[in-house]
């Protein structure tokens, strides 16, 4: 069965978006990473939140803008919203609840990874157990507010285990398994 992978790239403050969303700081550290490119033939389906897939891009204005991982990879999408929109999206399909949309892409992945893109969703997986392992990049940068890695008010303790850590020009790579 397919495991469900959050990968992501985050400052070293913790943001993975810039206020009000924004990727374009994303574009500069977008680089040859082997740990990416080993992960994106690991994917099976995404499974993507709503904000991400209507959100900014750090592809913006090129050719590679609304490609997931920049035209790196192709396959079945899952995005999750109450609002799907009124016209068909080639190779996505609109989900209204995370069971659902989980079970629909871990269906579609088979034995490889259901990759997550969104915060929101991610903590969802989280929260209701679902979430097997994380890959971190982190830039080195400070964005100093946006959107965070996770953010959980009250605070919250998961055990992580390191599976690996890694560097690559723009980013130092930790990829981990949630454990409890």
């Amino acid at each position: 069965m397919a495991k469900m992978l959050y990968s992501v790239t985050m400052s070293l403050d913790g943001f993975i978006a810039g206020p009000g969303g924004d990727m374009s700081w994303l574009t500069e550290h977008l680089g040859p990473n082997a740990i990416v490119d080993e992960v994106i033939g690991q994917i099976g389906a995404l499974l993507v939140g709503n904000r991400t897939f209507r959100g900014d891009d750090p592809h913006k204005g090129t050719a590679k803008e609304g490609e997931p991982f920049g035209g790196g990879w192709t396959g079945p999408q899952f995005v999750l919203t109450h609002h799907a929109p009124p016209t068909p999206v080639p190779g996505v399909t609109f989900v209204g609840d995370l069971a659902s949309g989980v079970a629909a892409a871990r269906a579609a992945a088979g034995d490889k990874y259901v990759n997550i893109l969104g915060a929101d969703v991610a903590r969802q997986c989280l929260g209701a157990g679902m979430l097997d392992e994380i890959l971190v990049l982190i830039a080195p940068v400070l964005l100093g507010d946006g959107v965070r890695l996770f953010d959980h008010p009250g605070g919250t303790n998961v055990k992580l285990e390191r599976l690996s850590l890694t560097h690559a020009p723009q980013a130092t790579n930790i990829w981990l398994r949630v454990v409890g």
